[in-house]
């Protein structure tokens, strides 16, 4: 063992009290200086050492409530109004007066083909959201555009690198965010790795089989990037894995598990009717079998309902009648009997939260991809035109318990 030099070791004395200055004093033996010296070093460095991050807090009741708002900054300079009793109203302040808590934001690596969704874009949304006291759920998608349950697309700048070369470049790019962020004050209290990764990530197709040792590579390098990011800030995130549509939650982390991934606090699960094989009930089932299978929290992390079938502009609606369950009609009431129950059913099966996807993603005079105006106009938490708050919002102040009766009492019942 080396010796401490006693030139470092003295102006450290001060952070010792009086009581542990005496036996330095009657140290006498070589060895005992020694022995000292080191132990007086290791108090020392623990004194100066930075505090470990704190674990983010659980919402009020444990129940995580709120939307993916990340839409909202582009609407608001396409010149989007909202309103409440026909006043202006700010989409995350009137979230958090019905009830909610969390609000989601998605990121891309380079999305060229847009200025929003990238680092500085989501700042502003954190911002926003913890001006009204938010929690916040950053969603990694891990490529320049949309990566969904059908296909996921490696960003331009990583794709003609080989797995460990995209790996360390997930690392290192998910550090660099997160960091990014904690020195302004924004670490989030959830992090996604991963947007609905049916496919395997960073290249996947929903027809083309998993490289489980390619998989578990990358999300294994988000998932220690979240871990390592977090010890040195100042609040260390939940990490999130999202799968879309329950059928395919169990096979694909019962292929994880296998796979040695692990890490991971939640599981986000997408439940959209239209796209889905299960019904209300059997998404239930299958979040209460993935709380006991993997000993993780599951939520509901995307859905969304429409209030009618009708448009505000010509770009179609994603969510027309083919995505109806019976008993809960295409209203502003049907939207929140949908939301109420299948809150509940979350719930009862012991999950821990649902988020809605873009219910601020209302008709403006902008122009996406796909046509001048929004293609999720109702299936939006404002309705056509006047973009007056509906019924909607009310779920998100709601008593939740387990075993209660459903939420949407009388007409509606969970199906």
């Amino acid at each position: 063992m080396r010796d401490f030099p006693a030139a470092r070791l003295r102006p450290m004395l001060w952070l010792l009290p009086e009581s542990a200055m005496t036996p330095l004093r009657l140290a006498s033996t070589p060895a005992l200086s020694v022995a000292l010296s080191v132990a007086l070093a290791t108090a020392a460095a623990a004194a100066v050492a930075p505090a470990r991050a704190a674990s983010p807090p659980r919402p009020a009741g444990g129940l995580y409530l709120g939307a993916d708002l990340s839409y909202v900054n582009e609407m608001d300079d396409c010149g989007a109004v909202y309103r409440k009793a026909g006043q202006r109203v700010d989409p995350f302040a009137l979230m958090k007066s019905a009830g909610g808590n969390l609000v989601r934001v998605r990121i891309w690596n380079d999305a060229t083909w847009t200025r929003y969704s990238n680092p500085a874009d989501v700042a502003r949304t954190i911002r926003r959201a913890r001006a009204q006291g938010l929690q916040v759920l950053l969603d990694f998608h891990y490529s320049d555009d949309w990566a969904d349950g059908d296909k996921q697309v490696a960003p331009a700048a990583w794709a003609g690198l080989d797995t460990a070369a995209q790996a360390r470049a997930l690392y290192d790019y998910t550090r660099k965010v997160l960091a990014d962020l904690d020195a302004q004050g924004l670490m989030p209290e959830l992090v996604q790795v991963g947007n609905e990764t049916n496919p395997e990530l960073m290249g996947g197709k929903q027809d083309r089989p998993i490289d489980w040792t390619r998989n578990a590579a990358l999300l294994g390098a988000g998932i220690r990037a979240v871990h390592d990011a977090g010890k040195v800030a100042r609040l260390q995130p939940r990490i999130m894995l999202h799968i879309a549509q329950p059928e395919n939650v169990l096979p694909w982390f019962d292929a994880a598990t296998r796979a040695g991934l692990h890490g991971y606090d939640l599981i986000g699960i997408s439940y959209y009717r239209k796209w889905s094989t299960r019904s209300i009930a059997q998404l239930g089932e299958t979040i209460a079998q993935a709380r006991r299978r993997y000993k993780v929290d599951v939520m509901v992390v995307e859905t969304a309902y429409p209030f009618t079938t009708d448009g505000e502009d010509a770009s179609p609606n994603l969510l027309g009648a083919d995505t109806l369950i019976p008993g809960y009609p295409a209203t502003p009431q049907g939207q929140l009997a949908y939301l109420t129950d299948l809150t509940q059913r979350v719930v009862d099966s012991g999950g821990v939260g649902v988020v809605y996807w873009e219910p601020a993603w209302i008709s403006t005079s902008c122009k996406t991809r796909w046509g001048t105006g929004s293609n999720w106009e109702n299936a939006t938490w404002f309705d056509l035109k006047s973009h007056e708050a509906l019924p909607a919002f009310d779920f998100l102040g709601r008593h939740y318990r387990r075993g209660a009766a459903p939420a949407a009492a009388g007409k509606y019942t969970a199906r």
